[in-house]
């Protein structure tokens, strides 16, 4: 069920990913790489457990690579999606 063995949490739990970070020191494109194989067992293994329910393919990333991913909007990304002013004829 992926859960984990010290809290029963779904993994990557807090205490998990907290170890993880400290782990990869720094590392995030290996810490990614190693969460895309961890979700990748996961659906299977799940998909083993019950096939007919495929389950929800964003909650599933969200859950192993949706964490380590999420940054602060830089300022480029802001200024890009402003909105921009309306041009008026004169």
């Amino acid at each position: 069920m992926w859960l984990c063995r010290a809290c029963g949490q779904p993994w990557p739990c807090g205490r998990a990913k907290l170890a993880l970070v400290s782990e990869y020191d720094g590392d995030q494109v290996s810490l990614c790489l190693y969460l895309a194989r961890m979700l990748h067992d996961a659906i299977d293994d799940l998909h083993k457990l019950n096939p007919t329910t495929a389950g929800c393919a964003g909650d599933m990333f969200d859950r192993f690579l949706g964490w380590p991913t999420r940054r602060a909007p830089s300022s480029r990304t802001t200024e890009a999606s402003a909105p921009q002013p309306e041009e008026t004829e004169a």
